[in-house]
């Protein structure tokens, strides 16, 4: 997977609720920050934290990719910016929440024949 794939990359397996497969796109030391404040510090723990919010908040949930944009910031390393539409998300007791807006900023670094989050943080937008 290159830099310009991980967005549709990413929206199709947080789609399809694959968190081995998300936390595939991350280096075994990566730290994640969710849409829901969890915080990981390893691509094992990203799993489980992904597991537990498709049994949840996102279990019908889907990303629509929207703008986004890479910075490189030396060989082999890239930050990565993409906005997303959060639909089918439900709050605590079930209800479908309004559609809204999300940002991934991720640190992907050159792995082997890949490329891989060091660093992902998903954030609610107000805008």
């Amino acid at each position: 997977m290159t830099p310009e794939e991980f967005p549709k990359t990413f929206a199709t397996l947080f789609a399809t609720r694959d968190s081995a497969g998300l936390a595939m796109l991350l280096a075994e030391s990566a730290q994640v920050v969710t849409l829901t404040g969890g915080v990981a510090e390893t691509s094992d723990a990203a799993r489980a934290l992904f597991e537990q919010e498709f049994a949840g908040i996102f279990a019908a949930a889907r990303l629509v990719t929207g703008k986004g944009r890479m910075q490189p910031i030396g060989p082999g390393a890239v930050v990565l910016h993409q906005n997303y539409v959060v639909t089918g998300a439900r709050d605590p007791s079930g209800k479908p929440m309004r559609r809204f807006a999300a940002l991934v900023t991720a640190v992907l670094i050159a792995h082997s024949e890949d490329w891989r989050a060091v660093s992902l943080s998903l954030s609610a937008l107000t805008q």
